[in-house]
């Protein structure tokens, strides 16, 4: 099993920056998959960004200049630039499309 653990989440004004943190341990593949998703309050959750085993990216639309994903060995990262109020929501990391992180709040706010 592979286990994932969040951090950087927290309160920002609109403007600011957060960087995401997802590290994973355990029984870890030699390539595989990470992606971070969010989950607003009463909408569903869904895809920020990606990143390949290879280093491929892709953003979703409403974040594409503004968020990077990065990895570095176990890790992946998510630069969160020039945020907006409609970026608050819990911040989930994904492995390899099976396992998913407890969550971490990002709010933005003035």
């Amino acid at each position: 099993q592979v286990q994932l653990v969040e951090s950087g989440g927290g309160l920002v004004q609109p403007g600011g920056s957060l960087r995401l943190s997802c590290a994973a341990s355990g029984n870890i593949l030699s390539m595989y998959d990470m992606a971070w998703y969010r989950q607003a309050p009463g909408k569903q959750r869904e895809l920020v960004a990606f990143i390949g085993s290879r280093g491929s990216t892709n953003y979703a639309e409403p974040v594409k200049g503004r968020f990077t994903i990065s990895r570095d060995k176990n890790t992946v990262y998510l630069q969160m630039n020039s945020l907006k109020l409609e970026d608050t929501a819990v911040y989930y990391c994904n492995y390899n499309y099976i396992t998913w992180g407890q969550g971490t709040q990002v709010t933005v706010s003035s």
